[in-house]
């Protein structure tokens, strides 16, 4: 016993170690193969035609074009990997512009990082865009590139291109699959829901439901955003993916249903598991009605109602085009929304922030280089780049799986380095090596590091002909810049230590009590669109939450033991939503209406806890309260308002 506690104490903490651990992810073939054939084909052109450094050049814009292809839409697909290539190739000629220019470069590459950082706070595709502006801009003003100056940029472009085109074969074939696929996918999380209900496993499916939800309107809403027009289509998927809410919140109502009625009868998975198939097979038209129970309560008559609705939906060949997507609300037209970006890049705080930290982090390692002879010295600014992203994880976190992953990359690349000629032996070792990146990208960073270390490496190795001396140099350059990432990007900002998760956590019990008020406001019979498209609002605000508190446990003290003591309070809120729906659902179906008296309680209750998160003061203790009636409507929702305020009262 001794033995195994002072081997616990010896073990590293939790929040280091938990990078380290591979998620369980399924191996994508079709994007490895792509990997394989875009990274090694320009090589072998390269060698051919006797300019293996042009083949180098491609071959990178291939590899940001391989990060970069993380979509499931066609047209998403052409989006994402298009637009950061083009920023891609303005920061390798920027670059270029400064090579070997000393204090000029330090000045050009600090501005670029803050408007690299500026134009990442706008969204996913901006954030990559930012990312590839900063680092071609430093592989640019770093290595020895071909002239003439518009050289680089086109062959970045084209390794880009290859990627794009690799991409898009099977288009003509598979047009709607992927966005078919989607959605299936979420009816099937619902079914698995409806599975879980009664049982410990139904708020990690819940969780996992949600995530599916976001993800399928994230593709369907942005696709439908960038088109003109409608799609007959796309109008059917959103149609068919708004009909499965009702069945996600009568799930709600089905998880208050007594313990001692068992699990829901698994003639309701099923049901919503046949739909799911018709939905991935295009399949509609007529056809039998879901053989389901005959309902015995408010939850199962909300269910039965829900999934006969969905089936109606699902059949239909031509759904309404002006209410498809009205559950959710009309996405905003290319003006208001290039308006709004403009808005959020020049007048956030956040944006400026992060401009400036990021620019500071730059600024600092391009005058540490300058100042120190440090060879091929653009490996510390791109380990830089690459850790100090907020958008992709926790800094600290992302510095020391940066180092570890770098690492366990450069032994990979070190017999390559070192036993590899120059020349053919190229082709099928890039071949192998760019194999590794889709796969070891869906484990996590530390393995995305360790799979691009080597082709990173590989490729300018060709450019600078340096062989096995790259290896130690890259790893002191690599440790270099997660030091200054560190100190200058996490230890100097207050918010670092002093995190906003205490801010966040109360935004979202505020909205919780709006949506209390909101959802009992009318009476059984008027479920109006605006409740139901704040409800889902609230619960993919929930799902960011959650998200960046689990980015904060990996973060050390006092900010990971901070988000550890308030961690089971994210997890009551969500429980909070959850009943406040289901009730909502069994009133519409029969159950009691709680009084406006009732309402107003839980919402005071959830006032003044998000209050006292907003503030940091304890929370007080409620005087003790008479036993609610048997009668009463909102039972459960104050039950669990009362489980909050218990997590919350010692974390305040």
């Amino acid at each position: 016993m001794a033995r195994r506690s002072r081997a616990a104490r010896l073990a590293p903490p939790g929040w280091l170690t938990a990078g380290l651990r591979p998620a369980r992810a399924p191996i994508p073939w079709a994007a490895a193969a792509r990997a394989s054939v875009a990274l090694a084909a320009p090589l072998a052109v390269g060698t051919a035609t006797g300019q293996p450094g042009y083949g180098a050049l491609v071959s990178m814009g291939a590899l940001s074009g391989v990060i970069g292809d993380t979509a499931d839409a066609y047209r998403m697909r052409v989006y994402n990997i298009a637009v950061p290539q083009l920023f891609g190739a303005l920061g390798v000629l920027l670059g270029t512009l400064v090579f070997q220019e000393g204090w000029t470069a330090v000045v050009a590459l600090t501005l670029i990082a803050l408007v690299s950082g500026m134009i990442s706070s706008i969204g996913a595709v901006a954030s990559v865009s930012g990312l590839l502006l900063l680092l071609n801009a430093v592989v640019g003003a770093g290595l020895p590139l071909p002239n003439p100056w518009w050289l680089p940029p086109v062959l970045l472009l084209a390794g880009g291109g290859v990627v794009l085109v690799l991409t898009l074969l099977a288009w003509p074939l598979r047009g709607g699959t992927p966005e078919r696929a989607v959605v299936a996918g979420t009816y099937r999380a619902v079914a698995e829901l409806l599975e879980a209900t009664g049982s410990p496993r139904y708020d990690a499916t819940r969780q996992a439901l949600t995530q599916s939800l976001n993800h399928s309107y994230d593709l369907l809403l942005a696709r439908r955003a960038r088109r003109h027009g409608r799609s007959r289509t796309l109008v059917r998927l959103l149609a068919q993916l708004n009909a499965v809410i009702p069945v996600v919140e009568a799930a709600s109502a089905a998880q208050l249903r007594p313990s001692d009625l068992g699990p829901l009868p698994a003639a309701y998975p099923q049901a919503v598991r046949r739909l799911a198939d018709a939905v991935e097979a295009g399949r509609t038209g007529p056809g039998p009605a879901p053989a389901l129970p005959e309902p015995a309560g408010p939850s199962t008559r909300a269910l039965d109602e829900a999934i006969g609705h969905a089936a109606t939906v699902v059949r239909e060949d031509a759904p309404d085009p002006y209410t498809a997507d009205d559950r959710l609300g009309r996405p905003a037209g290319l003006h208001e929304r290039a308006r709004r970006a403009a808005r959020a890049l020049l007048l956030s705080g956040a944006s400026w922030r992060y401009g400036l930290r990021l620019a500071l982090c730059i600024g600092l390692a391009q005058v540490l280089v300058s100042v120190i002879a440090v060879p091929r010295s653009y490996w510390v600014t791109l380990t830089v780049t690459f850790v100090m992203k907020p958008d992709f994880g926790s800094v600290f976190s992302r510095a020391v799986l940066r180092a570890f992953g770098t690492a366990a990359g450069l032994l990979i690349a070190m017999p390559v380095l070192a036993e590899v000629p120059h020349g053919w032996w190229d082709v099928p070792v890039m071949a192998a090596l760019a194999t590794l990146i889709p796969v070891l990208s869906a484990k996590g960073y530390a393995f995305q590091t360790a799979a691009i270390t080597p082709v990173i490496l590989m490729l300018s190795d060709l450019l600078n002909h340096q062989g096995f001396q790259l290896v130690l140099p890259r790893l002191v350059d690599s440790l270099i810049g997660c030091a200054i990432s560190l100190l200058a990007g996490y230890l100097l900002w207050p918010e670092s230590w002093h995190t906003r998760i205490g801010d966040r956590l109360a935004e979202a019990v505020s909205d919780t009590a709006s949506y209390v008020s909101l959802a009992f406001a009318t009476g059984p019979g008027r479920d109006e669109p605006a409740r139901a498209r704040y409800r889902r609002r609230l619960y993919r605000d929930l799902s960011a939450v959650r998200s960046e508190f689990q980015r904060a446990l990996t973060e050390p003290p006092p900010v990971g033991a901070r988000a550890q003591a308030w961690w089971p309070l994210v997890i009551a809120v969500e429980r909070i939503v959850d009943t406040t729906t289901a009730t909502r659902v069994r009133v519409e179906h029969g159950a009691p209406v709680p009084s406006r008296a009732e309402v107003a309680a839980v919402t005071r209750e959830l006032t003044d806890l998000a209050e006292a998160l907003r503030t940091g003061a304890a929370l007080p203790v409620p005087a003790p309260e008479a036993p609610l009636p048997p009668d009463c409507a909102l039972s459960r929702v104050h039950h669990e308002v009362r489980a909050a305020r218990a997590v919350a009262a010692p974390a305040g």
